[in-house]
This record gives C-alpha cells, structure tokens and sequence, in this order.
C-alpha cells in the first residue's frame, strides 16, 4: 500500500526547496489550470483514464531517485495509481485528499516580534496564494483577511492563549470565501469592513475608515487603516506597529492589485494609480509589506512567508515605475489574466446574500487566485 502525504508535509517540502515528483493524474486543463508548485518540483501529467490498463507505459518516465508523489481532485484515483506503482516496484505517496485539501490548507509563520512582546504571524494558503494575518498582543488577537477555514485560526489563538478581539476584511474578497463574519459569530469579535465595500452586505459590521486605530492588547499596538482603494472602491490598508503594512489586494511582491473584479476598471485604474504612486509613496519606505495574496512561488522567502519592504517594491516592481498615466492605465486594464473561479457568486456569499453549503464553497473557491495584473 502506497504512503498518504498530508498537505502540511507537502507544504513544508514547498518552504524547504526539496525535490519533489509529482504525478498528476487529473485532466490536462485543470493541471494547466492549476497545479501544486514547489522550486525544485518536477512534474508528469497523465489522465487517471490514461492509465486504467496500468502503469508500465509510464514507469520510464518517472525517475528511480527522486520521492514520487501522485496527486488527483479528492484523492481516489491518486490511491490507485500510487498503489499500482507500488505493485510496480516503484515507492510512491498519494496526496491525502486531492487538491481539495492542497486548496484548503493555511500555514502559520511567525513573521514577526512587535512591540513589548506581540507577535505577528501569517497564514499561508499555499494551494491558494491567500495570506491571512494575526496580531497577537497581551492575550488578544486581531485577525486580518480570514479564510472560510475559520478553525485554523480559532484553535491557533487558542494555543497562544488569546481572545479574538478584533477581525478585518481588507476589502469585499471576490477569489475566496471570508471567514471573517463566521468567526466574529462564533468568539463575539467585532467584525470590520470598508463602507464602500459594504453598501450591499445584509449583516451589521463595524465601519473601517480612514484613521481607524484599533488597540490589541495593553502594548499600543495600533493596526492604523489607511484608505487606499483600486482594486476595489473601499480598499483599505492597515500599518500595523509602524512596522507592517498589510496591502490587501493593492500591491504585491511582483506585482499589483487588478481594478476590474466589480466591472469598473476604467473608473478605478485613477484610484489605484494614487493609492500606489501618491498615498504608499507617503509612507515610509521601511514598512514591510505584508499582501493578502502571492502570485508565483518565486514571492516565498525562505521561511515560507512572503513580505518584502517597500521601499524594495518601489525600486523593483514594475507596476510601481510607470511613469505615463495612459500606459499604466493599459496595463490594468488590457493586461489581465482570467477572472477568478465564480468571482460573483464568491462577492454575494462575502455580502451575505447567499450562504450556500460547505462542498458549494469548495467548488467556488478551486483553482489559482487571479487578484494581481500580470
């Protein structure tokens, strides 16, 4: 019988540059869709029905000296195929759980120390490129653009002893679920939203504008909201201890944030332009810049997180050095990749207009994120 490979373990190979072969015995288009990335991951793609009649075909293919590790959708055909090659005399793992759970698994990483003993950490979504945050302080924890996972977090404030005070939506999430109103429900946290983001949502939330300072803990930590909208009309960022500047969607490691998931590009490329060239460029360019999304492995530091100062992103990311209004225009406009998976049924279910059921968001959320211009 061959071996299950949990998501974590796969993660970590991700984080640590391992060597990794990966069978992907799902259908071309959704492994061209969509695949697990790693730097020093190689790969075979060949359909489950491919291979019915066995494996022999393909043993040539897959080298004798590397870990093999088969991966399909929910896990079934992968089983079979790892326990085919198995019989074959080749050692194989199957990914527990498909990419279903490759989706659905959040990473913590400690980021960072702030001031008299906080802690920040990051919730990498590695199948999914979302990052979450907390903001741990003197037993309370801040939570900022949640996933629908909602026990990660609860269970990780746990362990660390804190209360969930306070969690943030950075802006109206269209590529994920937020599991933000779910958590404030369940611990009795004060649940933050951008107005602008919200004139359509049918719950209550706290207004988060412009100056908003919120305490967590008795250690001054302030997590300051600053508006900055472009990829959104309500977008706001946060600078947390005057350290970190959570950028939501506005502003990548390689790249920055699309204005055309609400159909209004041509009316918030301008906002995103000043939001980048104007209101960041007035921070200080020693902030460490903290997204809710990395595009590419290639934004992962070796710990696995991904942050860089932005003062860095300035010299070095393309979307912040364009000089000409109109070419920056065409670019968020004209250069963009395929919108997100059911992005409109994604922003009613963050409104609250539907709930659908656990396996519906499953199927909603599947596949890359598509939060960044290329």
């Amino acid at each position: 019988m061959a071996n299950a490979m949990t998501a974590k373990e796969v993660t970590k190979k991700v984080f640590n540059n391992d060597n990794l072969f990966v069978l992907d015995v799902r259908n071309e288009d959704d492994f061209s869709n969509w695949k697990i990335e790693g730097k020093n991951f190689e790969y075979l793609n060949v359909p489950y029905f491919d291979l019915l009649d066995g494996v022999e075909p393909i043993l040539d293919k897959i080298p004798a000296d590397k870990e093999l590790l088969v991966v399909c959708a929910k896990e079934g055909s992968s089983v079979m195929v790892a326990d085919m090659l198995e019989e074959a005399g080749r050692e194989a793992s199957y990914l527990q759980g498909g990419m279903k759970a490759w989706s659905e698994h959040l990473e913590p990483v400690k980021v960072g120390d702030l001031k008299d003993g906080g802690e920040m950490y990051q919730f990498v979504r590695i199948g999914k490129g979302c990052l979450s945050y907390m903001v741990i302080s003197n037993g309370e924890a801040a939570i900022v653009d949640a996933t629908r996972m909602t026990d990660v977090f609860t269970d990780f404030a746990a362990e660390k002893d804190a209360v969930i005070k306070h969690i943030f939506d950075t802006h109206l999430h269209a590529d994920h679920i937020s599991g933000g109103r779910k958590i404030a429900e369940k611990t009795g946290a004060s649940y933050w939203l951008p107005p602008k983001d919200a004139e359509e949502v049918t719950f209550d939330y706290n207004r988060l504008e412009d100056g908003n300072g919120v305490m967590i803990g008795s250690t001054k930590i302030t997590i300051q909201a600053v508006y900055s909208p472009g990829h959104t009309i309500g977008s706001t960022s946060f600078v947390v201890d005057d350290q970190y500047l959570l950028s939501g969607d506005i502003l990548f490691i390689d790249s920055i944030g699309r204005p055309d998931l609400a159909g209004k590009a041509g009316d918030w490329a301008g906002d995103l332009r000043e939001t980048l060239y104007k209101r960041y460029k007035e921070l200080s360019s020693q902030l460490i810049v903290m997204p809710a999304h990395f595009m590419i492995i290639d934004e992962l530091n070796e710990d696995g997180s991904v942050s860089e100062k932005l003062g860095t992103l300035f010299a070095k990311n393309h979307g912040l050095n364009i000089e000409d209004e109109g070419e920056f225009r065409k670019l968020v406009s004209e250069n963009l990749p395929p919108q997100p998976n059911a992005y409109q049924e994604i922003r009613e279910t963050n409104m609250g207009k539907i709930s659908p059921d656990e396996e519906k968001q499953r199927e909603m959320e599947i596949g890359p994120n598509r939060c960044a211009v290329r």
